[in-house]
């Protein structure tokens, strides 16, 4: 079964400024264990997936219009 992805915005980035940026929409990778202890496993400006805290992003949903567009522009 295919997840869909899963998106949020960053609203905080204390330290890490070139790995997120304020207001972008960033994926999100599901991570339960991450989850558990209050992070956030999403793909930053390095392209790869990597840990952040929860409180860091709020969680957005897209509409169907929107995804289409940011998956042909990625």
């Amino acid at each position: 079964m295919n997840t869909p992805t899963q998106h949020v915005v960053c609203v905080r980035n204390e330290g890490v400024a070139a790995s997120l940026e304020l207001r972008k929409i960033y994926d999100r990778v599901p991570d339960d264990d991450a989850e558990r202890s209050g992070m956030l496993r999403v793909i930053d400006e390095s392209g790869e997936d990597y840990l952040y805290p929860a409180d860091w992003f709020v969680p957005i949903r897209l509409s169907s219009e929107l995804e289409s567009a940011l998956r042909l522009a990625s």
